[in-house]
């Protein structure tokens, strides 16, 4: 059995795979790499505290950041993920592979160039970017961005190399690379900030990035990938992918120059502005990442193979079906989260010089973040959505849009509100991003079943109100103190399992008694894999019916 399973995660099934269970393996490996994620803000919220120094470290990031995002998301996800996979599916491998070097070949030589260029410019591009700072901190921030800026050129490597695991269904390995990334910093956290102080946490990113590249290397062998140079320039294939890319490029811009915003604007505010966002914005991205990010990564090869073999009702059936799955964990994750965003603070930061004023902000923080999860969580699908038809205009125009909304937001609300006011302004942006999408791609493929629609909302409405009401009065019944007990981390720790799990069980029994299919075919899929040696039926593997 053990080999068996092995075979079937590791090597894929010669049957066709649900995205429900291909996202349920990543959401494993996302929850692992989350959890360590976790950890490691708890150390070094423990360690430095919600101050200058995290604010010298998340600064410092930016720059590396704005690289990997426009060159590497923008070429992978929009672009070079479709292009390869229709091939792929079109028994062209051979093109297929010239394609993966020629993309390896060009995407080093583009990433070493930028990076020498910004290494040279960091410190004209860092006064611009925190010129709030002072002058110390301004010339830690360029030692920690010149040391971390060959983190794009690795992880540009194993991003294409990740892209390519993707289009051949091979989850596993590609969900691995994030476990060791994490890995590589809490192993710079522990063991080099004592010799080399801040820069040590540089230095661990730099470990992580390179560990995130070579865990995946071997499958990506065994799928066939042989790296030698080559520097095709007139591939038809790669004129593809830059004309996919370039619009997809100018999105990723905006998202970019909305965090380089926040860094500016948090630069402007008490020390460990920053920070605060960074560690509210880790915590909100657990759940976005465990099941936002895991169904929209499982399915994007999938949609984008099934609008190339032009079976258009198949399409929307998997993106409607996807799309309600996404909700149904999103849901009541938010709501949970905004119940227990205190507990949550405490047991993962409450540790060493973090203290109450830094848990008071981060916990407001964080409870505004959840307000816009069910959108943070849906873009990442709606988007990829727009590229497996070849469209990456329309998700250009809107999140442009959404960005000029969260940039005059964010100037507004912080006169008032100062970081919070950073974080609401992101939410709103959000929610009015993954509404404009959601209208014009229903314009553009249509067919959703509004009926179907209203009917998932309203039970999902009962059941999380229903969730949210218990957990309140279990939460209470263990304290009255509003911190929830927050005095020991054993006391806080117990409050924050015991509410959840009262919470979840009233969720599932409600969620039952509705019928919400979601939950029906979760509880079947999670019953075959933990208690039963057969093979899903045929109906149990079928992904639940379109929005």
């Amino acid at each position: 059995m053990i080999s068996r399973l092995k075979e079937k995660i590791i090597y894929g099934e010669k049957s066709s795979k649900s995205i429900t269970r291909s996202a349920m393996l990543i959401a494993t490996m996302g929850i692992a790499s989350r959890i360590l994620g976790l950890f490691r803000d708890r150390m070094l919220a423990g360690k430095f505290g919600a101050g200058d120094t995290l604010d010298i470290y998340y600064a410092a990031f930016k720059i590396p950041d704005l690289i990997y995002g426009l060159l590497v998301l923008g070429a992978l996800s929009a672009a070079f993920v479709p292009v390869f996979t229709s091939l792929i599916s079109q028994e062209r491998k051979k093109e297929a592979w010239r394609l993966a070097r020629t993309m390896l070949s060009f995407g080093i030589l583009l990433l070493s160039v930028v990076s020498v260029l910004l290494f040279l410019f960091a410190p004209i591009l860092v006064k611009l970017i925190v010129f709030g700072y002072d002058a110390q901190k301004q010339a830690e921030i360029v030692e920690l961005t010149r040391i971390m800026l060959l983190s794009p050129i690795i992880l540009g490597m194993s991003g294409i190399i990740g892209g390519i695991l993707n289009s051949f269904k091979k989850f596993f390995f590609y969900s691995l690379a994030p476990i060791f990334y994490n890995v590589g910093i809490i192993i710079g956290v522990l063991f080099l900030t004592e010799p080399f102080g801040v820069r040590g946490l540089a230095y661990g990113v730099i470990l992580g990035a390179t560990m995130h590249l070579v865990v995946q290397v071997p499958e990506v062998v065994r799928c066939g990938l042989r790296f030698i140079p080559l520097f095709d320039y007139k591939s038809k294939q790669l004129y593809r992918v830059l004309m996919l890319m370039i619009p997809r490029v100018m999105g990723i811009a905006m998202t970019q120059i909305n965090l380089l915003v926040v860094t500016i604007l948090a630069s402007t505010l008490e020390p460990g502005s920053l920070a605060i966002f960074n560690f509210a914005n880790n915590l909100q991205s657990v759940p976005l990442g465990v099941f936002g990010i895991s169904f929209a990564i499982a399915s994007f090869p999938a949609l984008s193979g099934l609008w190339a073999q032009n079976k258009k009702e198949e399409f929307i059936s998997k993106f409607t079906g996807t799309f309600r799955k996404i909700l149904f964990f999103i849901v009541p994750c938010s709501a949970m989260i905004y119940v227990l965003r205190a507990q949550i603070v405490r047991v993962v930061l409450g540790a060493g010089v973090f203290n109450w004023d830094d848990t008071t902000l981060t916990l407001s923080a964080l409870g505004i973040f959840v307000m816009s999860l069910w959108a943070q969580s849906t873009i990442p699908l709606l988007a990829r959505t727009f590229y497996a038809i070849h469209n990456t205009k329309t998700p250009f125009f809107i999140a442009l849009f959404s960005e000029v909304v969260n940039v005059g937001l964010a100037l507004f609300l912080i006169r008032d509100f100062g970081i919070l006011g950073l974080v609401a302004a992101f939410s709103i942006s959000a929610s009015v991003n993954a509404a404009l999408l959601f209208v014009m791609l229903h314009n553009r493929i249509g067919k959703f079943k509004k009926g179907r629609i209203a009917t998932f909302a309203l039970k999902m409405f009962i059941a999380t109100s229903a969730m949210m009401i218990v957990s309140q009065i279990i939460k209470h019944s263990i304290s009255d103190d509003p911190f929830g007990s927050a005095r020991t981390f054993l006391g806080v720790f117990t409050q924050l399992i015991t509410t959840l799990l009262g919470g979840g069980i009233t969720f599932v029994v409600i969620g039952r008694i509705l019928k919400i299919e979601e939950l029906s075919h979760f509880i079947v899929v999670l019953k075959n894999k933990l208690l039963s040696k057969r093979p899903l039926a045929e109906n149990e593997r079928n992904e639940v019916g379109g929005i």
